[in-house]
């Protein structure tokens, strides 16, 4: 970096003194292309509002094609489903994940028939399925690696069968990208990718979405049911074990890796960007979402100055693009 002129020779407030300046020296430029809409879809209905998520709304199977069709007209790429089943269809392996009749099925068909220019990204994660609440098939108090990875290729299986564009295995598990990607290839979906959840931390900030899709809390620590999700997803102390997740999950054959929660681990994304050169994301969670959402409904920050500076934070620390609850209303606030 050279040697700045002394002040006054210097003065950089120069480059702030107008709008048309400070618009043409900006280094960070947020668009809908950077955006993935994330949401809810339930087997029921019209929209269920999401307490825990002002804002944010659970949609049934017509108003998710209906969704597709909004993003489409305000330049998203790409939306990420995940789904809310009835409490009586979850059991302990979580057997509904696969069901090629299921929520996600249908939505992904009819997503695709509505807007078929707009990418679907499907959850590969048992959670939403399983009576528990774990991302994975439970023995004596141990969520089992190997037999939850084989659930999981069932259900990647299923969502590919659907037309889903984007896999994104979000359990943790060890060795799941590479199955994913062998059944993908065996079954002739080679054109199907995979985006990585390769560093996903044990976060406190996970607890709306847990409504949102109506997961069971997790229980206290028993032999059966372990208390937390400590034992498959990362410390939040950890970065470089966060690379070594990353170099497995490219290694396997993953087209994109993720990190999250996003915000309070850009430097974990930033990290991942300049070791490996490859396509990161990040995920804005739900209590990420929620917190500025209660804020500004509350008048205590400005709601959509917020919501932008939120996002373009990520595509300042080098994210291809950020998965967000806010991806409507930021992509309306930016075509403004």
């Amino acid at each position: 970096m050279h040697s700045p002129a002394p002040y006054p020779a210097l003065r950089l407030r120069r480059l702030r003194q107008a709008d048309w300046v400070r618009r043409l020296v900006r280094e960070t430029v947020l668009t809908p292309n950077d955006l993935i809409w994330s949401m809810v879809v339930h087997e029921g209905e019209g929209r269920v509002p999401v307490a825990a998520m002002p804002g944010v709304e659970r949609l049934s199977v017509r108003e998710a094609a209906g969704a597709a069709r909004e993003a489409r007209r305000l330049g998203i790429p790409a939306i990420a489903i995940f789904p809310h089943i009835d409490g009586a269809r979850k059991d302990a392996l979580g057997g509904a994940a696969a069901d090629p009749e299921g929520v996600i099925a249908r939505a992904v068909k009819a997503m695709k028939d509505a807007a078929p220019e707009v990418g679907i990204m499907c959850d590969v994660a048992l959670d939403p399925f399983t009576d528990h609440g774990h991302d994975g098939v439970i023995e004596n108090g141990r969520i089992l690696n190997e037999a939850t990875i084989e659930r999981l290729v069932e259900q990647g299986l299923m969502q590919a069968a659907a037309g889903c564009d984007i896999l994104a295995p979000s359990d943790m598990m060890d060795g799941r990208v590479g199955a994913l990607r062998a059944a993908l290839e065996a079954a002739g979906f080679t054109d199907t990718m995979i985006m990585s959840y390769a560093a996903k931390y044990a976060s406190a900030f996970y607890g709306p979405y847990r409504e949102a899709i109506g997961s069971a809390k997790l229980g206290a620590a028993s032999p059966d049911h372990p208390a937390d999700k400590a034992t498959y997803q990362m410390d939040p102390g950890n970065t470089e074990e966060a690379l070594r997740e990353v170099a497995l999950d490219l290694a396997e054959g993953a087209d994109m890796v993720m990190v999250k929660p996003g915000l309070p681990y850009l430097d974990i994304v930033r990290r991942v960007v300049e070791t490996f050169a490859v396509p990161t994301f990040a995920f804005q969670v739900s209590g990420e979402y929620a917190m500025i959402a209660a804020a500004g409904a509350n008048g205590w920050i400005d709601y959509d100055r917020a919501v932008l500076e939120s996002l373009v934070a990520f595509k300042r620390a080098g994210c291809a693009g950020v998965i967000t609850y806010f991806a409507p209303k930021a992509a309306q606030l930016l075509g403004a």
